[in-house]
């Protein structure tokens, strides 16, 4: 049965790849993957900076472990550095937030003590972890994280910093603020008041220290395709619009319409487009429209923007063994996480950078990362304007009048036409109802029409690990799995006798 069946994969990201590798290993043969762009990978990208291996795209292996196939598969590829395979490393449960030796610069030019800070850093992350409780407490009693967060501080910082001079305290506010930043950035949101309190803790994370691919993250891409059957993809093809649920039991029930004008019938499709690129273009994507419930769902669930900036120095203004840097503005004891006059003031919304180690590898570079509308406003600038800014920025911050880049690159991806932005989120008033209608196949399970015409995958379709590679993977597999378990459940036997 299964050797006639047609399926079309949209998107050759990781997740289309995963789903067409599953389903060439069990045995399907009328496969093809169409891909908007010139090339796979989708939001995995590496590029070239100097000498340096940068990743553009998705960066780290978030928990390395024996559960993550993403680990799993770099392992098997030979593709890791031997400390990333060590037991401890996977043992280590940073619940998604690593260790890392911090150094921190002040607005006025000065470098901070990092353990002064702790205090600020201590009860941030304890409201994070209160955070995250709500959802198996299952109530809200404020809206989003950002509005959770700004409500408890205050009576908080009355009663634990209650001896603490004036001026300490409204330090400790300040770096509250660079932490949101910073959250802003991992959850890929614009402000944590767009991300519900309710839906925070549907993320899990897995144990083991994040790493990084030494040759880049596409050597796993590249090493996936080269065990699909070659030609299985179209590049340069976009799609115009997926036809389905044609209920006269027509051979093949779904036309995938490209914009070319080739239309191609399947039995099935697997849509695995980027949640930003589904919520400009589901109206025209899809004939008929989406189900409501599904629609509602792709408008609940957030879509932002995180980008890098990558900038190289001759030598090091931070510390030998320093991970990343904060920056903390002074004037933001109110806790904001976004700035009043983005064309102004957008380079406040970068919390800081993370150190490319080793050394010996990448020289002095650094990324500097910045989230929501600022960072949007970022991509519509030049590169040199993009480097002037930091460059003052730097000034600013470590006292040093002449420090300089050498060189700065920066990710754009909310211009990219077939992502929108970075990555998924929960925004407010989402529940785990939203992530199952994502994944949930049309036609819907009541219809008469033949069933799993449409599949979903994609990070934003998976109901923990959203926003990640490894969430991506899963996706895809669950997605060929329910085709292949459908066809092993479809008996070759005579049709079902009609009782009329």
């Amino acid at each position: 049965m299964s050797a006639n069946t047609k399926i079309v994969i949209i998107g050759c990201g990781i997740s289309g790849i995963s789903a067409a590798q599953r389903l060439v290993n069990a045995g399907f043969h009328h496969i093809r993957i169409l891909e908007a762009t010139e090339r796979s990978g989708g939001r995995i990208k590496t590029g070239r900076f100097g000498n340096s291996i940068v990743e553009i795209g998705a960066n780290w292996i978030h928990g390395p472990c024996e559960e993550n196939p993403v680990f799993c598969l770099a392992r098997r590829y030979g593709l890791l550095d031997p400390e990333a395979l060590t037991p401890e490393n996977q043992a280590m449960d940073v619940g998604g937030h690593p260790p890392w030796v911090p150094n921190v610069f002040s607005s006025s030019g000065q470098k901070l003590n990092a353990e002064d800070l702790y205090p600020a850093l201590k009860m941030f992350s304890e409201l994070l972890y209160e955070s995250s409780e709500f959802q198996s407490q299952g109530g809200e009693p404020w809206a989003s994280v950002g509005d959770f967060i700004r409500a408890e501080v205050p009576q908080r910082a009355a009663e634990k910093w209650k001896d603490t001079d004036a001026k300490a305290r409204s330090l400790q506010l300040c770096v509250i603020s660079s932490m949101l930043k910073v959250e802003c950035c991992v959850n890929g949101t614009h402000s944590m008041d767009e991300v519900g309190l309710g839906a925070y803790g549907l993320y899990k994370t897995l144990p083991g220290l994040d790493c990084t691919f030494p040759g880049g993250y596409e050597g796993l891409i590249k090493n996936l395709m080269s065990e699909l059957p070659s030609g299985i993809v179209t590049y340069n093809r976009p799609v115009r619009c997926v036809h389905w649920n044609n209920s006269e039991k027509r051979e093949n029930p779904v036309t995938v319409e490209c914009d070319d004008g080739e239309r191609i019938d399947a039995d099935h499709v697997i849509v695995t487009v980027p949640l930003g690129y589904l919520k400009k273009h589901h109206s025209t994507l899809f004939h008929p429209p989406l189900p409501l419930h599904k629609l509602h769902s792709v408008q609940r669930l957030g879509f932002g923007t995180n980008n890098k900036i990558y900038v190289e120095f001759d030598s090091p203004w931070w510390d030998a063994d320093c991970e990343v840097i904060y920056f903390v503005w002074e004037d933001e004891e109110d806790m904001v996480d976004q700035v009043p006059d983005i064309q102004r003031s957008w380079i406040k919304k970068l919390f800081g950078f993370t150190v490319l180690k080793p050394t010996e590898r990448y020289g002095h570079v650094l990324c500097g990362w910045i989230a929501g509308h600022e960072s949007e406003y970022m991509e519509t600038l030049s590169e040199q304007e993009v480097s002037h800014a930091i460059t003052q920025l730097i000034r600013r911050f470590t006292g040093n009048p002449i420090v300089t880049p050498r060189r700065v690159l920066r990710s754009q991806w909310f211009h990219d036409p077939w992502t929108r932005g970075s990555y998924s989120y929960p925004g407010k008033g989402c529940s785990v109802q939203d992530l199952e209608n994502m994944m949930e196949p049309l036609p819907v399970k009541a219809s008469q029409s033949q069933p799993l015409q449409v599949l979903f995958a994609g990070e934003a379709t998976h109901p923990h690990y959203y926003s990640t590679v490894h969430g991506a993977v899963l996706s895809g597999w669950r997605e060929a799995d329910r085709l292949i378990s459908h066809y092993s459940s479809v008996h070759p036997s005579e049709p079902p006798k009609s009782k009329l």
